[in-house]
């Protein structure tokens, strides 16, 4: 079974959790099987969460074409390469010229959100490459897609990677904008949904 995430997921991927598959009839694959989602089962409620670390950008696409980060008619590009840099997304709405960083999230605890879930110097990496571009006259965003409903805030996972979460509190303060935003995940669709409220100095 091949996992499209890099992160941990230990508290997801345990002995006798719901897990959904897709069946690829490539018969060039190693593996048969791609892990979609996961159920996460706790004593109040039952979450959904996406697995796959490809889909958010997609998801974020979807999202930003709807016109309810930027106007209907910005123009949207993916992966634009700046400098030594790539980018998610660049987009330019009327004077505007933005680029946008996507993290997918799948770490969660008892409704609070986090990123990361392991260690990611390349996650620093983009944030330091977005301040860079503040300095030149760009806006920049990094937008956490939380992979699932039922979370009300989300928050740097300091415990795991504290270095991520001092380069993310550096980087609003140099005039990158945080957003979260949570989704409506089913076993074949991943759609976001709802602003979720960033407390950048809280941790568990």
């Amino acid at each position: 079974m091949h996992v499209k995430n890099t992160g941990r997921c230990k508290e997801l991927l345990v002995k006798g959790a719901k897990v959904y598959l897709y069946v690829s009839d490539n018969e060039n694959r190693k593996t048969k099987y791609d892990l979609i989602c996961v159920e996460k089962v706790t004593k109040d409620k039952t979450l959904l969460i996406n697995m796959d670390s490809q889909i958010p950008n997609d998801a974020a696409e979807e999202w930003l074409k709807r016109g309810v980060l930027f106007s209907e008619n910005a123009i949207i590009r993916r992966e634009v390469k700046y400098k030594n840099s790539r980018f998610d997304f660049y987009i330019e709405d009327g004077n505007r010229k933005i680029f946008l960083e996507v993290k997918g999230v799948t770490l969660e605890s008892n409704g609070t959100a986090m990123f990361p879930d392991a260690p990611t110097e390349r996650g620093i990496k983009h944030i330091n490459e977005l301040v860079s571009c503040i300095s030149e006259g760009y806006e920049a965003y990094i937008l956490f897609v939380i992979q699932m409903k039922g979370v009300n805030i989300f928050i740097p996972n300091d415990k795991t990677h504290r270095a991520f979460g001092d380069a993310l509190r550096k980087a609003e303060k140099q005039g990158i904008k945080i957003l979260a935003v949570d989704s409506v995940v089913t076993k074949d669709s991943i759609e976001i949904d709802e602003y979720v409220k960033v407390n950048l100095d809280y941790n568990l």
